[in-house]
């Protein structure tokens, strides 16, 4: 596949708009970052600091048609905002112009401000209908609506490799397509090469040619990702082969160079796990989710995600009700935070390397505890690996508990337990003392001092008639026959 063909297929978002808003009583333009179920619309500061949160729409004209109306149809009184459509790459700078055309009003800032201007008719009697997709569109745009229409594909090609709409549907496949997504399964195919026919899987995904077509679009498996030469003008370094190729992702930011403009473009890559292909995703596309698993994620920790690294978050909750932790990061094929432990790739050499690497690797003992700051000297102790109280935390129904945990430095986590269960393992309780020093102390006890057998657990005197005898030391009667 050409630099070319990767540039058009893996970097889609280029060709999306953002969605400006001008509130007429503040008189100030803002993005859109979403919309909610009571239809109050949420704007951030068009600044390329925020550019992440934007609203993003399909530059397509059918399509922005469409979800204007729905997004107007939801929204509580849309007569008091004008909103402008801008080209998502140059969005920042067009916000400013928009702005300064406002505070300073001219014949001719007014021509631009009608160039950008976008109208459309609400339709109040599909606001039921449309509600699920605007929900979904809050978290992205492009993800909520199609794309594609089931009429544009090309199914005399589908059906040449052996595929058909029914086939497609059945599999739950053709709707992510007609997103624009890659089919998020590999599936077996066909081509028909003349004298002889090449069977392989592959994921799909429809693209849109230069003449307007809509073309599907093959991507074979890879014996291995091509690392060894550029990717958009980067080499790739030893430490990020490693990483791309033990965890699917590169963990940092690089400068990648549109081959057509020479545009620097900051993005992520990861590995597409299925078909081993390198994906890269800029990121001003990131969208870092305010929470994960129920865990509120701090501006830290968000930026930590955005820079493409990993992230260890303890204290999530998983769709069962139990706590787990794990470490999660951004993936560039995905476009979601993704867990490294779910990792969907077959290749279980590389799962293993995973492992032992995070193994090897030192861990540093975190400064907080479900929610709970430790101070320095409880810190300090607990980095070394001992066991320390902690109070104050709080369970899910906002319920306070204590207990004590420790560090373990080899595997990175920490193991708490409750005061009942701690007590229990640095010292018996006062039921099993007796049973303790005696079985296992060698210690006596003077009322089961001569009795032969173990003690059993909480005994603290003889429990039966046969020990009552040992412990007098009574003879055991015998049971043989008179001579």
């Amino acid at each position: 596949m050409s630099e070319e063909t990767t540039n058009k297929q893996e970097m889609p978002e280029q060709f999306s708009d953002i969605l400006l808003v001008l509130d007429k009583e503040k008189m100030k333009i803002q993005a859109v970052k979403s919309i909610d179920e009571n239809g109050k619309m949420e704007t951030v500061d068009p600044t390329k600091k925020n550019q992440n949160q934007f609203m993003r729409v399909d530059k397509g004209g059918d399509f922005f048609s469409n979800f204007f109306s729905n997004f107007l149809s939801q929204l509580k009184n849309p007569t008091n905002f004008t909103f402008f459509k801008v080209p998502a790459p140059v969005a920042a700078e067009k916000a400013q112009e928009l702005q300064k055309h406002l505070n300073k009003p001219t014949p001719q800032g007014e021509k631009v401000l009608k160039e950008h201007e976008v109208k459309a008719e609400p339709q109040p009697d599909k606001k039921q209908e449309n509600q699920n997709n605007m929900a979904t569109a809050q978290t992205t745009t492009e993800a909520s609506e199609y794309r594609y229409k089931p009429e544009q594909v090309d199914w005399d090609t589908m059906k040449n490799l052996g595929l058909s709409k029914e086939y497609l549907e059945k599999r739950n496949l053709l709707d992510p397509l007609l997103r624009g997504y890659k089919t998020n399964e590999l599936l077996p195919i066909g081509i028909n090469l003349g004298g002889s026919i090449l069977r392989t899987d592959a994921r799909l995904s429809l693209q849109q040619a230069e003449d307007g077509n809509v073309i599907v679009a093959i991507h074979g498996i890879k014996r291995e990702p091509n690392l060894h030469f550029e990717f958009f003008g980067h080499k790739f370094t030893d430490e990020d082969k490693k990483n791309l190729l033990e965890t699917g992702n590169m963990g940092r930011v690089v400068n990648l160079v549109n081959s057509k403009t020479g545009e620097l473009m900051p993005s992520i890559i990861s590995i597409d796990r299925l078909t081993n292909d390198v994906i890269a995703l800029r990121t001003e596309f990131i969208k870092i989710p305010d929470e994960i698993k129920g865990v509120k994620l701090n501006d830290e920790q968000k930026q930590t995600l955005m820079e493409g690294k990993p992230l260890y978050l303890e204290g999530m909750t998983s769709t069962k009700g139990t706590e787990f932790s794990a470490t999660v990061q951004f993936n560039a094929d995905k476009r979601y935070v993704e867990f490294l432990f779910d990792r969907s790739n077959n290749n279980q050499q590389a799962q293993t390397n995973q492992q032992n690497t995070q193994q090897s690797q030192p861990q540093e003992a975190p400064k907080t505890f479900r929610g709970k700051e430790l101070t320095d000297e409880q810190h300090k102790d607990f980095k070394a690996g001992q066991t320390i109280y902690i109070d104050g935390l709080k369970d899910k129904k906002g319920q306070p508990y204590q207990g004590y945990i420790t560090f373990n430095k080899d595997t990175g986590k920490t193991n708490f337990e409750f005061p009942g269960q701690y007590k229990a393992r640095v010292e018996p309780a006062e039921t099993h003392k007796t049973q303790t020093a005696v079985n296992s102390e060698g210690k006596t006890n003077e009322a089961t001092k001569n009795v032969q057998e173990p003690l059993k657990s909480g005994q603290q005197r003889p429990k039966n008639e046969k020990q009552q005898e040992q412990q007098d030391n009574k003879p055991e009667k015998s049971k043989g026959r008179k001579m």
